[in-house]
């Protein structure tokens, strides 16, 4: 049974991922190679934790509690030597993650499952130099970014591993109050990232050929589909329109809609001038930086707000499926 737990890497999804488990009573040890985030993160935490209770998604006792169950270290030997459950979240370079898994795999105890957050990489190249043991024990699990609010976690189930295992970690995210997608293929991008690249793609298309304003196609997106995406998915949406017009409207549409292999011009471009969005004051759109913060905050509580009405769907009623 799992119930220690290390999170490799402190960055942007690591130390999310950590207080994910914390706040639901799980022993966490935190890593970093790096002595000054060690340093920083744990306020950083504490800002995300408070943020939550602001929201009244935990309260305030579960803020305490939860900064008591993490502890962060440099020390890799000391984070992992006596855990269940390990997940990477080290930047995404294929080099530097196969020396990491080797490094665990010779630090932690033999019943450790190992897992990686990682979204581009594949498991197969990740575990190429682990012993065929651990490889037996070793996954993709995949966060949404911000972590601590996002429901989705994306779980490998490649044929390295017996059931028993996967459907081990399954109930440890349930436990957490995520919901999982179970991936059967070692694809990259998994489920999610496919499908928002897809959309992402049309979006800078239209974009690119000026078809309308930044405004109006942010407006068709959160108005239109995705207002609909919120409660439901896509395979349902198809199945209330019916299939005959979707199949109908796809011919008509895909053909003349944007089919390209690489990201588009327009991105490109943008990147090569360094408007890279938020980080740089400008993107699509112009950023005050002293505003960037509050924008954050904001949008962290929208995604509350869609988590709190989400509840009402987590076990969705499928009475009507026969």
């Amino acid at each position: 049974m799992i119930q220690k737990i290390a999170v490799i890497g402190a960055g942007t999804m690591g130390h999310s991922i950590a207080e994910n488990f914390a706040m639901h009573g799980y022993d966490v040890k935190l890593y970093d190679l790096d002595e000054n985030r060690i340093a920083s993160v744990m306020d950083e935490m504490k800002e995300d934790l408070c943020f939550l209770a602001e929201e009244k998604l935990i309260d305030s006792s579960t803020v305490v509690k939860a900064l008591q169950n993490i502890r962060t270290t440099t020390d890799l030997a000391a984070a992992v030597s006596d855990r269940d459950y390990l997940i990477e979240a080290a930047p995404e370079n294929l080099a530097l993650k196969q020396n990491l898994f080797r490094q665990l795999d010779e630090l932690c105890p033999d019943h450790a499952i190992f897992a990686s957050n990682t979204s581009s990489l594949s498991l197969e190249d990740m575990m190429k130099d682990v012993t065929e043991k651990r490889r037996q024990r070793m996954m993709v699990n995949h966060w949404y970014n911000p972590a601590h609010i996002m429901p989705l976690v994306e779980l490998s189930f490649f044929g390295n591993m017996p059931e028993s295992i996967f459907t081990e970690v399954e109930a440890l995210y349930k436990s957490i109050g995520k919901q999982t997608v179970k991936v059967l293929k070692d694809v990259p991008g998994l489920v999610a990232n496919r499908i928002q690249q897809g959309v992402a793609r049309e979006v800078f298309s239209i974009m690119e050929q000026e078809i309308a304003s930044p405004e109006d196609v942010e407006k068709a997106l959160m108005f239109g589909p995705a207002f609909r995406y919120a409660t439901t998915g896509q395979l349902e949406i198809a199945d209330m329109g019916g299939l005959d017009i979707w199949c109908t409207v796809g011919d008509n549409l895909l053909k003349v809609m944007d089919n390209r292999q690489s990201a588009n011009p327009l991105l490109r471009e943008k990147v090569e001038s360094g408007k890279l969005g938020m980080k740089t004051g400008e993107g699509f759109f112009k950023y005050n930086p002293a505003k960037v913060p509050e924008i954050k905050k904001q949008f962290a509580r929208k995604l509350v707000h869609q988590l709190k009405a989400s509840a009402f769907y987590k076990e969705k009623d499928k009475s009507h499926v026969k």
